[in-house]
């Protein structure tokens, strides 16, 4: 599918646009001013005012509120089905997603990794990974899609090889934000759609933005899986049969004035599982891409001091968290209006 192509010559004007939502009193409105545009990159720029009270709608973590200890691989009781649900897809594409371009192992003795060196540790097995990657972006690039869609998928995965860090926009079905900012910026409501605030390039099409990508941050190389035209298209459908219309449709929702921090990669079960709520509650989230191979598995290693995913940070609460079905508990009672 070819991609459509804007350059932006020009600067353009920012967008605005009022969002207006009832709270539980009938006395307080809120107005949500969110500015979406191809120069706006760092950040989601959105103000949230009453019309009685002029200070910032105050995000707080829910009462009595614990980040959980972190447990390798383990399922919370009653979530077994969910996590095999979410992990279909790795069958039906073959595991793209899962390792970044360039990805290499090698065995080595425990004693040739330091204990504060990110290294796969099973058992008494040790193994060190590497990766070649590309040019990095100044800035992140912003992705409209949504986790129901099988074209955004696509796009996501070649993000997950190519070890990127993307600002997304949720925009399912119903969403009162950002599903319409992609009509007004690219003139049809068409997803994924992808601004690149580094060279101005915005663009509509799953394929077209998949070969931009990679020619621009990569080596020019597209993974097999994901050049196959149709049947790329139809494996990328069948991935969704295990959750089928999760992550597909609003939830009404407070938006929050920054984007949460999100350490995942599209391979992950447990990574999924947040993304549809993150998605469904059309809360921006700049994801910090860490397939494995990723050098990013040693900064949240550094920075957590303990390497798993999915891990949340959250600029608005300060709430730093693991486990993705806590991670979902806490999303819905911070956010769901």
């Amino acid at each position: 599918m070819a991609g459509i192509l804007v350059n932006n010559i020009l600067p353009q004007p920012p967008i605005f646009s009022p969002v207006v939502s009832s709270s539980r009193s009938r006395s307080t409105r809120t107005l949500v001013l969110v500015k979406a545009s191809a120069e706006s990159s760092d950040s989601v720029s959105v103000s949230a005012k009453s019309s009685e009270d002029v200070g910032a709608v105050l995000f707080t973590a829910p009462p009595g509120f614990k980040p959980p200890e972190p447990k390798r691989f383990a399922v919370k009781p009653g979530k077994l089905f969910d996590v095999l649900g979410a992990a279909v897809g790795l069958l039906f594409r073959f595991g793209t997603g899962v390792f970044v371009t360039g990805y290499s192992a090698s065995f080595v003795s425990k004693d040739d990794v330091p204990a504060d060196q990110y290294a796969l540790r099973i058992g008494g097995i040790t193994v060190k990974e590497a990766s070649k990657l590309g040019p990095r972006p100044e800035k992140p690039i912003e992705i409209y899609e949504f986790e129901g869609c099988p074209f955004c998928r696509k796009v996501r995965e070649m993000v997950a090889v190519l070890d990127l860090d993307i600002l997304y926009y949720p925009c399912p079905r119903g969403s009162p934000n950002f599903r319409p900012k992609v009509n007004q910026m690219g003139g049809k409501q068409q997803f994924p759609y992808m601004v690149d605030p580094n060279t101005g390039v915005s663009m509509y099409e799953s394929d077209g933005i998949i070969k931009y990508l990679s020619e621009k941050y990569g080596d020019g190389t597209v993974p097999l899986s994901l050049r196959l035209g149709p049947l790329t298209a139809i494996t990328a459908g069948f991935a969704m049969i295990g959750r089928m219309g999760k992550g597909n449709l609003y939830t009404p929702a407070k938006l929050p004035p920054k984007p949460l921090e999100f350490w995942a990669y599209e391979g992950s079960p447990f990574c999924k599982l947040v993304r549809e709520v993150l998605v469904e509650l059309e809360l921006p989230h700049i994801q910090r891409s860490c397939a494995r191979g990723s050098p990013k598995r040693q900064e949240l290693l550094n920075k957590a001091g303990h390497f798993q995913v999915p891990y949340l940070e959250d600029p608005n609460t300060g709430v730093n968290m693991f486990e993705s079905a806590e991670i979902v508990e806490y999303l819905k009672q911070t956010y769901a209006a």
